[in-house]
Order: structure tokens, then C-alpha cells, then sequence
């Protein structure tokens, strides 16, 4: 642990340095391929949420709340299923990002149900999802609009391109890799590291003299 971030009322913790039952099912610093079999380094980064409260309590930006990326099932790995639960420090920049959204569609913009966060043993996450980097997120419904018709999925698949030009949005289709009843957003696989986390100590190994 490193303590309070200097803003956020959330422990910043160091995923390598958790108990070991968080460890195996955050994989901090692991490695995970994604469908072009290309590594992908899992963030080690994590904020720590003690509670249902702290989490309704606690917001990423001014309209998301950590509660809405944290809602999953029992597809969730059992150790994230209870408090303490942990959210890569990414998760803030994709609540950002979703700000952007809300503000262009203007209305709510409404996270799906295991929709936010998986953390690398969730039962849904196949290979590297961006999801477990905590980038990514499962729109199922945006004002009074459902997300589940092929004219309204696109009609906000568009306004994220015009509003978030580098994020990627599924393509749409029924096939598993695919979607047909929400959309899609994900940043890519963005690994943050807070300026109070602890990294490395410096080593010869590090290339170049520091700045």
C-alpha cells in the first residue's frame, strides 16, 4: 500500500504487493494475450474500495461513480465478489471519456452489469479485454434509448467517433467477438501509474539518465 491519493478518497495499492488470493485474480505486472497473440503487461496499479457506500460515495468524475464500473455477478473471481474490491487506476481515465459522452449525447449514459471492470479471472474475460485494464465499458442503455437495435447502437457508435477519436467501439454483428445488445467503448490497453505510486529504485538497467 501507498496511502491516499492526494485528490481521490482511495488507498492506492500495489497490486504486487496484495495478499495473494487478490494477486491471483489481478495478475499485477502479468501477462495476457489478446486475439493476434500479441503480450499485453496487466496494470499493477490498483485503488482500493472498502465498501458499497464508498463506492455509490466516490466519484471518478462529476457524473460516474466507482459503483457503476464495479458491478458484476458471480462470473466475478469469488475474491472480488467482497470488500475490499480494487479498480486499475486507469478506470479514472475511461470515466473521463465517458463525461465526454454523456455530455455530447446529452443525457445519462447507463454501464452494464459486469459491464466495467473484469479483472483478468472474471468467467467472461477471454484473453486481453480491455476490460481488465479497467478501460473499458459496456453501454447498454443511454437516456430513455436502449442499446439493443442495430439503428441505436450505431447512432452512438458514431457520436463516440466524433467525440473520442482513438477509442474503438465493437463492431456490430451477433458473433461472439461482436455485439448486438450494447455498445462497446474501450480505450485500449492504457496501464497508469499515479505519480504517488512507489515504482521501481533506479538501476543501471533503466535506459538514459532520469528527467
Amino acid at each position: 500500500m501507498t496511502g491516499p491519493a492526494p485528490s481521490l478518497p482511495l488507498r492506492l495499492a500495489d497490486g504486487r504487493r496484495l495478499e495473494r488470493r487478490y494477486r491471483d485474480v489481478l495478475l499485477p505486472d502479468g501477462i495476457l494475450c489478446d486475439h493476434a497473440g500479441q503480450a499485453r503487461l496487466l496494470p499493477r496499479y490498483f485503488y482500493e474500495i472498502e465498501s458499497w457506500d464508498q463506492a455509490r460515495d466516490t466519484y471518478l468524475s462529476p457524473h460516474f461513480a466507482v459503483a457503476e464500473f464495479i458491478h458484476t455477478d458471480v462470473r466475478e473471481a469469488p475474491p472480488l465478489r467482497v470488500f475490499p474490491r480494487y479498480i486499475p487506476c486507469a478506470t479514472a481515465l475511461l470515466a473521463l471519456a465517458l463525461e465526454l459522452l454523456r455530455d455530447a449525447a446529452g443525457t445519462y449514459v447507463h454501464i452494464g452489469a459486469n459491464g466495467g471492470y473484469c479483472s483478468p479471472r472474471h468467467a467472461r474475460v477471454g484473453g486481453a479485454s480491455p476490460h481488465c485494464w479497467g478501460t473499458a465499458a459496456n453501454i447498454y442503455r443511454i437516456g430513455d434509448t436502449y442499446l439493443d437495435t442495430h439503428e441505436a447502437i450505431a447512432r452512438y457508435a458514431s457520436i463516440v467517433r466524433e467525440v473520442l477519436p482513438t477509442a474503438w467501439t465493437r463492431p456490430l454483428a451477433p458473433e461472439h467477438d461482436r455485439t448486438d445488445d450494447h455498445l462497446h467503448i474501450d480505450l485500449g490497453y492504457v496501464v497508469s501509474v499515479p505519480r504517488e505510486a512507489a515504482g521501481e529504485t533506479y538501476g543501471a538497467k533503466l535506459a538514459g539518465d532520469p528527467l
